[in-house]
C-alpha cells in the first residue's frame, strides 16, 4: 500500500514499506512458498505519478526482481483493499506491508469488503530494530487517530 508522494522519485515511506515487502518476500521464499508476488496499490494522490509505481521503483532499488503486480487508481487504504481484492489468488496467502496501524486498518477494511480474505492474512516483516526509528512515533499517533476515527462495523 502506497503512502502519497508528490516528487517523481519514491520518498522516504514508499521506500521503508517496498522494503517490507521484500523483506516478507524474501522469507516466504526461504520458508518454501512455491511463487511470491508483490502488488504495489496505491494512485497519483498527491502527484502525477501513481503511488504503485513509485513502490515498484522502490522494490527494484531494494532487489526485487521477481513479479510485481500494480493497482494504480486507489486514493485511499479503502479503495487499496476493494481494488487489490480482484487481484488476488483463492489459494494464496496475503502479507501487508506497511507500518503496524496501517497494517490493522487495512486488516479491518479487509474484514468489512471480504471476510473471507482474513482467514489468509499473515504478518509480514514490518520490524526491524532501528528502522525508521524517528518516523514510528509520528506514524503510532497518526495511525491511532485514524483507527478511533473508524466507525464499529454494523451487520
Amino acid at each position: 500500500m502506497g503512502f502519497s508522494n508528490r516528487a517523481s522519485q519514491p520518498n522516504l515511506v514508499n521506500r521503508w514499506r517496498a522494503r517490507i515487502a521484500v523483506r516478507t518476500a524474501r522469507f516466504l521464499v526461504r520458508r518454501g512458498a512455491r511463487s511470491v508476488r508483490i502488488i504495489c496499490c496505491g494512485g497519483p494522490v498527491m502527484g502525477p505519478v501513481p503511488e504503485a509505481e513509485h513502490l515498484a521503483a522502490a522494490l527494484r532499488h531494494a532487489g526485487w526482481h521477481g513479479q510485481t503486480v500494480l493497482e494504480g487508481h486507489s486514493r485511499s487504504t479503502w479503495e487499496n483493499i476493494a481494488n487489490v481484492r480482484p487481484l488476488l489468488r483463492r489459494d494464496e496467502l496475503i502479507a501487508l506491508c506497511s507500518n503496524d496501524l496501517h497494517v490493522v486498518k487495512a486488516r479491518l477494511y479487509f474484514a468489512r469488503q471480504d471476510p473471507d480474505v482474513v482467514g489468509r492474512l499473515i504478518g509480514s516483516a514490518n520490524y526491524r530494530v532501528g528502522e525508521m526509528v524517528l518516523a514510528k512515533p509520528l506514524f503510532a499517533a497518526v495511525g491511532l487517530h485514524k483507527l478511533r476515527a473508524l466507525r464499529p462495523h454494523r451487520h
